[in-house]
């Protein structure tokens, strides 16, 4: 298949179809009260849902009232009394595992291209293989820079991971030339953000990349006949992306019978990461922000909503509410998403606003087939009063961009004009 992120994209808003007019709900009651007020496209004479029938029990087991810790509930007056107890309810759902202190870096290679300073480098973590990571500077930087955590996007592509939204050379993998084509608009963001005067550190995710489930790791019965592929065998390549879209949900069961989550160990390994940026002598650790699109956006949330070493956060093409992403959307999304228990307690959008009042950008896309556009609007709302409330409502902003899922030149240049507000 020649483009497989198009097909990906195709494929997740014909599963959207249904849900672009919120068939989830009965004709009478609570459900009716609930999208009336929340969903006004809804039809009311819809029965239909993603899950059949329990689907109005579903949408009812989330709490018609505002979640236990938001902070737009009444009973919140004080900031300064909110933000502990909702953190620390946040981590607890979480249940991230220990990953230590900073890691030791290894770096493998130091050069210059293109205007910048690029170390590669490694560090080990208690889990799979050596996380590999790219930083970027301007090669002519002296002093300490603000830094920023440039994450990488999911779309459906765990071989690759920094090289979605990093180049380090003139030859450049063809399957990541097409990629940034596709999502960035053929920009190296990381590149081009590094050289408006910052420090950007990319690393691969769990498990993308260098991180990625090896296959021969895992049993044989479970290799579906296939092998860890070569970096120049797109076909195989290809196959193994579809493969591990297969084993994400052999791999959610496994970290929930575990005790954690998926975005749990993302955050785990995201502060390992901060933690590298933060301790350089060339990075104003008081000036640090993050960024990425879709899964990478995702990340920017939960560690933003969790570390306030990230004084600015960007998060672009994923921001919705839970509602949107537990029955709306469920076709649509990773199984990396998801925290049990935690939707009555803080909608999606507020563990971004655990970081009230520090400044936080979203960047949306108004025909992502990946979200709902009420629900998109419903979460900006949401960030609006909790900021509001704050008293830093000019510390937020929301921009809703035409087009579908991507991170473009327009896009950016949004993205690199609020860390230079913030971080300069």
């Amino acid at each position: 298949m020649k483009n497989d992120r198009r097909t990906f994209l195709k494929l997740a808003g014909m599963a959207g179809l249904m849900a672009k007019g919120r068939k989830l709900f009965g004709e009478t009651g609570l459900y009716q009260d609930y999208f009336s007020r929340y969903s006004g496209e809804i039809s009311a004479q819809a029965v239909t849902s993603i899950i059949g029938s329990y689907g109005p029990w579903a949408a009812g087991l989330l709490d018609n009232q505002l979640p236990l810790y938001s902070f737009r509930r009444d009973n919140w007056k004080s900031l300064a009394k909110w933000a502990k107890p909702a953190k620390r309810r946040y981590l607890e759902r979480l249940s991230m595992p220990a990953f230590g202190g900073l890691p030791q870096v290894n770096v493998i290679r130091k050069y210059t291209y293109d205007g910048l300073y690029i170390e590669e480098m490694n560090w080990a973590l208690p889990n799979g293989g050596r996380c590999e990571a790219i930083l970027l500077k301007p090669a002519d930087a002296s002093g300490r820079l603000p830094g920023v955590l440039a994450f990488h996007d999911h779309s459906g592509n765990k071989y690759f991971g920094t090289a979605k939204i990093v180049r380090t050379s003139d030859k450049e993998h063809p399957m990541m030339q097409e990629h940034k084509k596709d999502m960035y608009e053929g920009r190296a963001w990381a590149n081009d953000l590094a050289k408006r005067g910052y420090v950007v550190l990319a690393s691969d995710a769990f498990p993308f990349a260098s991180r990625r489930v090896m296959l021969k790791d895992v049993p044989e019965s479970q290799r579906q006949g296939l092998t860890d592929p070569d970096p120049g065998d797109q076909d195989g390549i290809r196959a193994y992306n579809r493969w591990a879209g297969q084993h994400e949900h052999i791999m959610a069961k496994s970290l929930f019978s575990a005790g954690t989550t998926w975005p749990a160990v993302f955050l785990a390994e995201d502060i390992k990461a901060l933690d590298v940026l933060c301790a350089r002598e060339d990075v104003d650790s008081e000036k640090i922000g993050c960024c990425g699109l879709s899964g990478g956006g995702m990340r920017s949330v939960f560690i933003a909503g969790a570390d306030e070493r990230i004084k600015c956060a960007i998060p672009v093409g994923f921001m919705t509410t839970w509602r949107d992403l537990v029955l709306d959307k469920a076709t649509s999304h990773t199984w990396m998403t998801y925290v049990p228990l935690l939707p009555n307690e803080l909608d999606f959008p507020e563990i971004l606003g655990l970081r009230i009042p520090l400044p936080s950008l979203v960047l949306n896309n108004s025909e992502d087939p990946l979200f709902t556009l009420g629900e998109m609007k419903r979460a900006d709302e949401i960030l609006k009063k909790v900021y509001e409330k704050s008293g830093a409502a000019g510390n937020y902003k929301c921009s809703f961009h035409p087009g579908p899922h991507k991170f473009d030149a327009a896009m950016q240049e949004e993205a690199f004009e609020w860390f230079d507000r913030w971080l300069k």
